[in-house]
């Protein structure tokens, strides 16, 4: 059985053409005159040099018609409120609504970066609270709130690292071993940090292979950096071996806590060994992700690396809640952002935070790791699942199979789930995967779209059997059919032209 148009796509206002742009849709005229005229001096001070020779040729519509042109557009768009993302490595999850309104509260939203210390207590309060929470979780010594992003909390970690070995005078240390399952931003970090990436191979069963990391710890080691649970939604399961081997060599140990949600409540970085982290708040605390933007990567560590933490950080003394002043730690690495960072995304996280509590921060990991499991073992049915055992809160599922009996692709498969009413999972990552898909359901599906999801990949993997050629021409019900994604990126159109 195949699905041309399911209902899903169709609610989500999918059809087959795109909207016309505001410039087809305008008519001379259209305008309307509701806005009063302007004076006729109003030009009179503007000399005559800086004056347009033609008019702005601004498209002319009445307000009806730009509104439902944007309400059009914006029923195009796929989106966490209309249905599903199983976006493997991103933890593109539904976020409850209550902490958009606690973001959006007049006294975080009006309060000017430089407001005198006594005049922001409330948000400073807030601020410290958070920082011994996201200690509390990481089993870390200090918080810092200020990296913007999970790759800008790698940088700080890094450069943390750096001026720890500096300050010991072990200037040798510049090399930065990342697993060949890391994330993409671990090898930039190492290198933005100036420091030289070393990539250890992972083991066959998707972790850490110890023995070649061991070969490649040495003098001029400053630090691993490793994602537990790895891009493969795994455990590292020698993770106790690990870590003592490089604090053995003298090299520290960062963790990227991307993906903290699937470990909540049963497993502390810092308890295990790690120096330092970050954590991504709009992945595990709350905050809708993608788009750009915001986020939040607060970067914790443990005792030794505390004093090179970035500030100011927030204090809590007689008088009450303030920054750190200047000078007050001289050890720091300084500012790796303007102001104390995405407030916005703090309170979100904060609200996640007390709202759960520890209890519910567990079952929120707890909920990760049936969904990623109950989900793998369905999928299972019709692909190939390179890992034994079970997974965390993600898991990897390949196509070759289909590549190999039917010259059906991993792309193939992603674009002819748009055609079933899901957004495609991520794809061909990590890279040691063949025909890689990557699959991360979250803790905030019901059973029901799981169970959809699967179906609508079961079906997949029978059609491309009976009909290869309608997967590979797939989708066929979006408003766009499949691009030229080579060209897209190299040549980009980003003006609209009346020529074409």
């Amino acid at each position: 059985m195949t699905i041309d148009a399911p209902p899903a796509a169709t609610a989500r206002g999918a059809g087959p053409a795109l909207q016309p742009t505001l410039a087809e849709l305008s008519r001379p005229g259209r305008g309307g005159g509701k806005v009063p005229h302007p004076p006729s001096d109003a030009l009179d001070g503007i000399p005559t040099e800086l004056r347009r020779a033609s008019p702005l040729g601004l498209p002319e519509l009445n307000e009806p018609a730009v509104i439902r042109h944007f309400v059009n557009l914006s029923q195009l768009n796929y989106s966490v409120d209309a249905g599903f993302y199983p976006l493997g490595s991103c933890t593109m999850k539904f976020n409850p609504k209550v902490n958009e309104w606690a973001a959006r509260l007049h006294g975080f939203t009006q309060l000017h970066p430089l407001s005198p210390d006594q005049l922001a207590q409330g948000t400073l309060e807030l601020m410290f609270d958070l920082q011994s929470e996201l200690a509390e979780i990481g089993g870390m010594t200090a918080v810092s709130l200020q990296p913007a992003a999970g790759a800008q909390g790698e940088l700080t970690g890094i450069l943390m690292i750096r001026a720890y070995h500096q300050a010991r005078g072990d200037d040798d240390r510049r090399d930065v071993i990342v697993p060949d399952s890391s994330h993409g931003t671990n090898p930039a970090t190492a290198s933005m940090a100036g420091a030289r990436t070393v990539t250890v191979r992972s083991a066959p069963d998707g972790g850490v292979d110890l023995e070649v990391l061991r070969r490649a710890l040495g003098p001029t080691t400053a630090a691993v950096m490793l994602t537990n649970p790895s891009t493969l939604g795994l455990f590292e399961r020698r993770i106790e071996a690990l870590l003592e081997a490089v604090h053995q060599a003298g090299a520290l140990a960062y963790m990227d806590g991307a993906n903290m949600n699937a470990v909540l409540g049963r497993f502390r970085p810092g308890d295990a060994g790690f120096d330092v982290m970050h954590l991504n708040l709009h992945k595990t605390f709350s905050t809708p992700h993608g788009g750009g933007g915001p986020g939040a990567g607060p970067v914790a560590c443990a005792d030794r690396l505390a004093a090179y933490l970035p500030g100011p950080l927030v204090v809590r003394d007689e008088a009450g809640y303030r920054l750190e002043r200047p000078g007050e730690r001289p050890t720091a690495i300084g500012r790796v952002r303007a102001y104390q960072g995405n407030v916005g995304v703090l309170v979100r996280a904060y609200a996640y935070l007390r709202a759960h509590g520890a209890a519910g921060l567990r079952e929120v990991s707890e909920d990760a790791v049936l969904a990623a499991n109950y989900l793998r073992a369905r999928i299972g049915e019709g692909y190939q699942l390179p890992f034994g055992g079970p997974c965390k809160h993600e898991f990897v599922a390949s196509a070759s199979a289909l590549r190999r009996d039917t010259g059906v692709r991993t792309l193939d498969v992603a674009k002819r789930l748009i055609d079933h009413g899901f957004h495609p999972p991520t794809i061909y990552f990590p890279l040691i995967v063949d025909e890689c898909l990557l699959i991360e359901p979250t803790e905030t599906e019901s059973v029901d779209t799981l169970d959809a999801f699967a179906e609508a990949m079961l079906a997949i993997a029978r059609e491309a059997y009976e009909d290869p050629d309608r997967v590979k021409a797939a989708p066929s019900s979006a408003p766009v059919r499949r691009l030229d994604e080579a060209s897209a990126a190299r040549q980009p159109r980003l003006r609209w032209s009346s020529a074409r």
